[in-house]
């Protein structure tokens, strides 16, 4: 694959002397990561270049790109390839996302999928195709940690990803998996909604008593964080937490790596920055993530802004969705908000959800939320084994005259909101026939 970039890093060099650039990325953290790698990349490179974020691809956004212009997409469009056969012009797509149609003539496509490789983000693809342009974009690869664990790719860490956590300023440390590790330990318990651990998450008083049961303490009126922790209060601390979780399916996924990141020359939790860039993207503001992620000190003070007004959004679709009626049957649930839940929140919510206690390992969870005249489909295995996401939905979705994105565990798409009763009805006769099969 290396060489392959190698080879795309020439083509993309020699095309851009005649035309300018046009980089089309996705706007969740691993797509505006994988952006500023590539835009602070092109910039050294002396590229002519533009940026779009943008949520999802579809036929008509697919269109409306210029053909006088070279097409680089990021973080998406594996799945896109009959409607990039279209375009007159040469494209080159960075994604690691599931690979369905024929690679056109006209695309060069970078994929470890393609060459069997480990699994790797948008973002670490970036990075590598950066440091394949300048040893100097070396400084880039915090980003491509924070797109990795944005990805949630953290778990299975592979020789290319080893390189570029080497390459980055990060610190790793074992321990509870629950973010920010960097922050007060009785706030980061009382906001945990990933893991939730009952009884604590979203109570103050929960959390106290399990503070005590731990035998964790205040020093100077303040508790520790997560990283300031001895190794005998980390293990105080798991041990008090996997009880209060003992009846549930999260105690195998409690506990892993922690990591931190030098970012505005300070240590952070590179989950909470991959939380806060995600947040203002489903706030509908990609352009403040990107200038968060290329150090713009005054986007960094919109972001955190924009980070507590998500939060809030969050907590009352959760609300919402755990009062609401939902169509169930064996292993899966369909969730429909409707117009009661941002589209661009429901992956999230949905995520939630999946790893809560809620529904047991292996049921498909599938959300559904407006988008004008559109609805937003989400679908999500709860827990970490079970059937293929991507291929349920698109039994579903296809015929309908729609495509399917995404990756086992973790799948999405656009269907037409007057689709949304055949949707519904074809979707249940699916995952009843899926549970025959299983």
């Amino acid at each position: 694959m290396l060489n392959s970039i190698k080879e795309a890093v020439k083509k993309l060099d020699e095309l851009s002397k005649q035309k300018k650039i046009c980089v089309i990325s996705h706007y969740d953290t691993d797509g505006i990561t994988s952006a500023a790698i590539i835009s602070r990349a092109l910039s050294r490179w002396n590229k002519q270049f533009s940026i779009k974020i943008i949520k999802g691809i579809e036929e008509e956004i697919i269109n409306a790109l210029p053909e006088k212009e070279i097409l680089l997409f990021l973080d998406l469009a594996s799945n896109s390839l009959d409607y990039l056969a279209k375009k007159n012009t040469e494209i080159f797509i960075l994604d690691h996302h599931e690979i369905t149609q024929e690679i056109p003539q006209n695309v060069t496509i970078i994929n470890p999928l393609i060459f069997k490789e480990e699994p790797i983000s948008g973002a670490g693809l970036s990075y590598l195709f950066a440091k394949t342009i300048s040893q100097e974009n070396r400084d880039l690869a915090t980003l491509a940690v924070i797109g990795m664990i944005g990805d949630t790719l953290e778990t299975d860490i592979g020789k290319l990803n080893s390189e570029i956590i080497k390459d980055s300023e990060t610190i790793i440390r074992k321990g509870l998996l629950i973010y920010p590790s960097t922050r007060p330990l009785d706030r980061t318990l009382e906001y945990s909604s990933s893991p939730y651990i009952p009884g604590v998450t979203g109570s103050f008083k929960g959390t106290l008593e399990l503070l005590k049961d731990a035998n964790i303490t205040t020093k100077n009126g303040y508790y520790k964080s997560l990283t300031e922790l001895t190794d005998e209060e980390m293990g105080s601390l798991i041990t008090a937490v996997m009880l209060r979780c003992a009846n549930t399916k999260q105690q195998t996924n409690l506990i892993g790596n922690l990591y931190l990141v030098k970012f505005f020359n300070k240590m952070e939790d590179a989950r909470e920055i991959s939380a806060l860039i995600n947040a203002c993207s489903r706030m509908d503001c990609p352009n403040i993530s990107l200038g968060f992620c290329l150090g713009n000190k005054k986007f960094k003070e919109e972001a955190e802004k924009i980070y507590i007004k998500y939060k809030q959004h969050l907590i009352s679709a959760l609300k919402y969705v755990e009062e609401l009626e939902k169509i169930t049957g064996k292993d899966y649930a369909i969730i429909n908000t409707k117009d009661y839940v941002k589209d661009t929140i429901i992956g999230t919510v949905t995520s939630i959800i999946s790893r809560s206690p809620v529904y047991s390992e292996g049921t498909i969870i599938v959300a559904l939320a407006y988008n004008k005249d559109k609805i937003k489909v989400s679908a999500r295995i709860a827990g970490r084994h079970g059937r293929n996401v991507r291929e349920v939905l698109s039994k579903v979705v296809v015929p309908l005259g729609g495509e399917v994105g995404g990756h086992p565990n973790a799948a999405g798409c656009l269907i037409s909101k007057e689709l949304e009763g055949k949707f519904i009805e074809e979707l249940k006769k699916t995952l009843e026939i899926e549970v025959v099969k299983v």
